[in-house]
């Protein structure tokens, strides 16, 4: 009987004090949410983080941390490799507080984040688009910007993998049989400034090469049927 009521007792207390520690989260300064957040950040815990950044916004919607907190925090989840959090926050910093010059540094770390997000261009022709069209916006909107160089160079390679990506749908179709298809991917908005012939493709690692192949063959093209599809022939080859 003593033992059981011990034990009651003493879950009681554990139960007591985990709602007691759970109560002092609540209602706290707006120092205390920000520099819980940096610390947790700086720990490499952006879960933690992200729950007292809401707790800072929640409890303290006007506290002039809240814009340098955004900023942070997506600063903190694209080098987590976080990209699309990373954008959410940026937009989020664009929308609230960001001034003139604070609006232009997210907007490139935007095009950033959608850059870094594509560490396989081939997978991915939508949001190679997509990054492109930012990158355009960008150079209309701060045709002076001091991060112009970064956003060339972030353009020149998105380039580069849109030609190569439309090279390798080409093949494809040519090795399908469909000559018009491929014709129309090479002639789909041409890297002009850039001789085809001196582009170096980039290496792909070996387990990928595998299953994707090198653009002009694949370990499956046996699968693929040897007879030419007569939707796609010319008008002579068809008569």
């Amino acid at each position: 009987m003593i033992r059981t009521w011990f034990i009651a007792m003493t879950a009681l207390i554990l139960l007591t004090g985990c709602g007691s520690k759970e109560l002092e989260e609540f209602n706290k300064p707006a120092e205390y949410w920000y520099e819980k957040m940096v610390t947790a950040v700086s720990n490499g815990n952006l879960e933690k983080a992200d729950s007292y950044f809401s707790s800072l916004q929640s409890e303290h919607i006007s506290s002039p941390f809240l814009a340098e907190a955004t900023m942070i925090m997506a600063q903190a989840h694209m080098a987590h490799d976080e990209y699309l959090l990373s954008e959410h926050f940026l937009n989020e910093y664009i929308r609230r507080y960001a001034t003139p010059a604070g609006r232009e540094y997210a907007e490139f770390l935007k095009i950033k984040a959608k850059f870094l997000a594509l560490p396989n261009p081939g997978r991915d022709q939508g949001l190679i688009d997509d990054t492109l069209k930012g990158v355009e916006t960008f150079k209309l909107n701060y045709p002076s910007s001091t991060y112009l160089p970064i956003v060339n160079t972030m353009e020149t390679q998105l380039q580069l993998a849109k030609g190569g990506l439309n090279e390798r749908i080409a093949q494809l179709y040519e090795r399908l049989g469909k000559p018009k298809g491929a014709e129309f991917y090479r002639a789909m908005a041409p890297v002009t400034w850039v001789k085809s012939e001196e582009v170096v493709n980039a290496n792909v690692p070996w387990y990928r090469e595998i299953f994707e192949g090198d653009g002009s063959s694949s370990w499956y093209d046996f699968l693929i049927p040897q007879t030419r599809n007569v939707v796609s022939m010319d008008d002579n080859e068809s008569k």
